[in-house]
C-alpha cells in the first residue's frame, strides 16, 4: 500500500506517518520546495525509514496541490490512500487566513487525488462543522449545523462540503475533538485548547497553597482527545473495508466539562482547586442585549483585555465555555469494535501534558530573564550612585550593557566609580548635582537629554535617613523638611522630568528605592518614613495613568542595608543587615520583572499585621521604641553609644531588616 499524506510536518501528520510507516508500503508527503529541511530534521527525530518517506513538492494553495504534471503522472495508479490534513487549526486566526488552507486547499487535495488514481480520500475535518449546535450532532449530520459565523467553524464546514459535494473517488472523513498532547509522552507542539489556561493555573499555584480552596466557572463540556487515540483511530478505520462514504467522529463518549478539566490539570500541576464552580448559565435571566452593553463598555472592555492577555488566553476561547454541543459516535465505535483503541481516562494522562506544557512550552521559559536582555544599549540613570547600593547597582548594570549615568554630589566619588566601571569594561557618564535642590534636578536632565537623548530607566536610589524620636524634634522641623525635600520632591522632580520622553516613546521603567520601613512603620523614623511613603503613594498613583503607555513603577521597599547612611547608629552594628551587593540584586530583580512592589516577606507580614491587628501591631512597635533608644547624637550629646544588650540584639535578628 502506497500512502500520500498533506499536513505530515504538522502535530497529527507527523504522528499519522508513523503509524502507516509500520504497514507496508511508502508514504509520499507534500512539502513546499523551502520546507524540506524541516521535513529532512523531521525524519531524523522521530526515526522514519527515509527510503519509505518520499517528499513531493507542492503547494497547498494551487490546483492540483502544485504537484508536476510529470510528478503526478509518476504517482498515477501507485498512490492508493489520500490522507488529507494539511490545515489551519488555531481559533484566533482571521478569516483571511483560513480560507485559502483550509477550503482551497482542500479543494486541490481533492483534484490530486483523483489525478493520481486513487481509491480512497482520507479527510481530517472537526467537530467545528457542527458550529453552535445546540444538542447531539450525530455522525450521519451535517446541514443541520447551526451559527457557522466564527471562521474556524465555517471554513471547517466548507471545505468538508466540497468533499461531499465534488470528490468522485470514495471518501472517509474524520471529525476530531479538540486535539491535545499524546497520552503516553505528553508531547504537544503548540498553545491551544485547555493548554490556554495553563498559565493562569500555574499562577494561583505561585500565590496561593494547593489546599486552598478557589472559585472557578463549571462550563459546557469540552470534547477533547489525546493525539494517539486520533491517529490510531484513523489508521484502523481507514485500513477497515467497507466504510467508504462514511463520517467518525473522534471523540470522547463521555466528555467533561471545563470546571472539572481544570480542576484535573490543577491537580496535575499542584495547585489550588476550584472547590465551588459557578455556573455561567445561572445568569441566563440577565436579557442577552444588557449583557452584550455591558461587555461592550469600554472600562470592561479594556479591563478584560488585559487581564486576559495577562493569562496568554485568546478572547476569542471564552466563547467556548458554555459550547453547548454533543458528539454521538456510535459508527465510530463499532469500526473500532475488537481493535483495543479507545480514549484513554484524562486523569490517567493529565500529569504527563502539564509536565510537558511546564517542560518546553510555558510562555515564561521564553522571556529573556537576563539583566542584559532588559538594559543593553538603554539608558539608566541611578541616582546616589558614588556609593553603597547605586555603585553596586551601577557595576551590575554598565556590565550588562547598559549606558549607565551616575549622579552624586560628591565629584571625587563620583568620578572614582566612573572610572572604576569604564576600567571594567562598562559604559558610564558622571553627573554632579545635589538634588535637594529643584533648579540642580533640572540642570541634570538637561545635561542627560543634551548628551544621551532620553533615560529608559530612573532609579531612585539617592536619599538622607535620620533616626530620631518625635519628642527630640519638636524644635527641629528642619529634619522634616530636608528629608521631604530630597527623598520625595528631588525624586519627583527627576520623574516628572522623565515621563513626557517615555510616554512619547510609550516604554519606561521608573524604580523608586523605599524602605521597609514604611510597611513596618518604625519608630523614630517618622521623617524618613513620611518621605518615602509620599513617594509610594505618587507611584501607585502615577501607574495607574501610565501603564497604557508601557511604562512602569516599581517601589522597592528595602531592608536594612549596611551603607555609609547608616554608619553614625553603631547599634546597627551588632543587627542582621544586607549587604549594597544583595540590595542590588533586588534592582536588578525589578528591571528584570517590573513588578510594582518587591519586598521582603517580614516587611508584607508587618503590613498585613497592621492591617488586621493594629492594636496588637500598637503593641509591638511600642516595644521596639522602648527597647531601642534614641542614640546619643539624636539626644545631642556627646560620646559614644552604649554597646547593645542581648535583649536588642535578639529582638533585631527576629524582625531582621527592619530599621530600629
Amino acid at each position: 500500500m502506497t500512502y500520500f499524506v498533506t499536513g505530515a510536518t504538522g502535530f497529527i501528520g507527523r504522528h499519522l506517518v508513523g503509524n502507516l510507516l509500520k504497514r507496508k508500503g511508502d508514504v509520499y508527503v507534500l512539502v513546499r520546495k523551502q520546507s524540506q529541511g524541516k521535513l529532512k530534521e523531521l525524519v531524523e527525530r522521530m526515526g522514519w525509514d527515509a527510503k519509505r518517506v518520499v517528499p513531493v513538492t507542492g503547494d497547498l494553495s494551487k490546483p492540483k496541490l502544485g504537484v508536476s504534471a510529470a510528478q503526478l503522472k509518476s504517482l498515477h495508479g501507485k498512490v492508493k490512500q489520500v490522507f488529507h490534513l494539511a490545515a489551519v487549526y488555531d481559533l484566533s486566526a482571521s478569516a483571511e487566513a483560513q480560507i485559502g488552507p483550509n477550503i482551497d486547499g482542500t479543494r486541490h487535495a481533492v483534484q490530486f487525488a483523483e489525478s493520481v488514481g486513487a481509491k480512497c480520500f482520507h479527510h481530517t475535518s472537526s467537530i467545528a462543522v457542527a458550529g453552535y449546535y445546540a444538542g447531539v450532532f450525530r455522525e450521519d449530520m451535517f446541514d443541520e449545523a447551526e451559527n457557522l459565523d466564527h471562521p474556524y467553524f465555517r471554513t471547517k464546514h466548507d471545505s468538508e462540503k466540497i468533499v461531499r459535494e465534488t470528490c468522485s473517488i470514495a471518501y472517509r472523513i474524520y471529525r476530531p475533538g479538540v486535539v491535545i498532547g499524546h497520552s503516553k509522552t505528553g508531547e504537544i507542539d503548540k498553545i491551544d485548547g485547555p493548554y490556554y489556561f495553563f498559565g493562569l493555573i500555574k499562577k494561583l499555584r505561585g500565590v496561593l497553597p494547593p489546599w486552598m480552596p478557589t472559585i472557578g466557572i463549571e462550563g459546557g463540556r469540552v470534547n477533547m482527545v489525546p493525539v494517539d487515540y486520533v491517529v490510531d483511530a484513523m489508521d484502523h478505520i481507514a485500513h477497515k473495508p467497507g466504510l467508504d462514504g462514511g463520517v467518525f467522529h473522534l471523540t470522547d463518549p463521555s466528555p467533561r466539562r471545563i470546571g472539572e478539566v481544570l480542576n484535573l490539570f490543577a491537580r496535575a500541576g499542584h495547585a489550588p482547586q476550584m472547590s465551588m464552580r459557578v455556573d455561567a448559565r445561572m445568569f441566563s435571566f440577565v436579557p442577552a442585549p444588557v449583557r452584550m452593553a455591558l461587555a461592550n463598555l469600554a472600562p470592561v472592555k479594556r479591563f478584560a483585555g488585559m487581564v486576559l492577555k495577562d493569562l496568554g488566553i485568546p478572547k476569542e476561547v471564552l466563547g467556548f465555555i458554555n459550547y453547548p454541543t454533543r458528539f454521538d459516535n456510535r459508527d465510530t465505535e463499532r469500526a473500532l469494535k475488537g481493535s483495543g483503541i479507545r480514549v484513554p481516562e484524562l486523569e490517567d494522562y493529565a500529569w504527563r501534558l502539564w509536565d510537558y506544557w511546564e517542560r518546553h512550552l510555558d510562555p515564561d521559559l521564553f522571556v529573556d530573564r537576563s539583566l542584559r536582555g532588559r538594559v543593553q544599549g538603554k539608558v539608566v540613570v541611578i541616582t546616589g550612585g558614588s556609593s553603597g547600593i547605586g555603585r553596586a547597582a551601577a557595576f551590575k548594570v554598565a556590565l550588562a550593557g547598559a549606558r549607565t549615568v551616575v549622579v552624586a554630589r560628591g565629584e571625587e566619588e563620583l568620578l572614582k566609580t566612573r572610572d572604576e566601571i569604564i576600567a571594567a569594561g562598562g559604559e558610564c557618564h558622571a553627573y554632579t548635582a545635589d538634588l535637594a535642590e529643584l533648579p540642580s534636578c533640572d540642570d541634570l536632565l538637561r545635561r542627560i537629554f543634551a548628551d544621551l537623548g532620553g533615560v529608559d530607566i530612573l532609579i531612585n536610589n539617592a536619599g538622607r535617613s535620620i533616626r530620631r524620636s518625635i519628642a527630640l524634634s519638636y524644635d527641629r522641623f528642619h529634619d522634616f523638611e530636608r528629608t521631604m525635600q530630597l527623598n520625595y520632591f528631588g525624586s519627583l522632580r527627576l520623574i516628572m522630568g522623565v515621563l513626557p520622553g517615555m510616554t512619547e516613546r510609550r516604554k519606561g521603567h521608573i524604580i523608586n528605592i523605599s524602605s521597609i520601613g514604611v510597611l513596618a512603620n518604625s519608630p523614630r523614623f517618622s521623617a524618613y518614613v513620611a518621605s518615602k511613603a509620599a513617594l509610594d503613594a505618587f507611584s501607585r498613583c502615577a501607574q495607574a495613568e501610565f501603564s497604557g503607555h508601557n511604562i512602569s513603577f516599581t517601589t522597592i521597599n528595602m531592608p536594612l542595608v549596611r551603607t555609609p547612611m547608616i554608619a553614625p547608629t553603631k547599634m546597627y552594628e551588632s543587627v542582621p543587615t544586607i549587604s549594597p551587593d544583595e540590595a542590588a540584586d533586588l534592582i536588578t530583580q525589578a528591571i528584570i520583572e517590573r513588578p510594582s512592589r518587591i519586598a521582603t516577606r517580614l516587611g508584607i507580614f508587618s503590613s498585613v499585621l497592621n492591617a488586621m491587628a493594629p492594636k496588637v501591631y500598637e503593641v509591638v512597635m511600642n516595644t521596639a521604641f522602648q527597647l531601642f533608644p534614641d542614640s546619643a547624637a539624636a539626644q545631642g550629646k556627646g560620646g559614644k553609644d552604649e554597646q547593645p544588650s542581648s535583649e536588642q540584639i535578639a529582638f533585631a535578628a527576629l524582625m531582621r531588616g527592619v530599621h530600629w
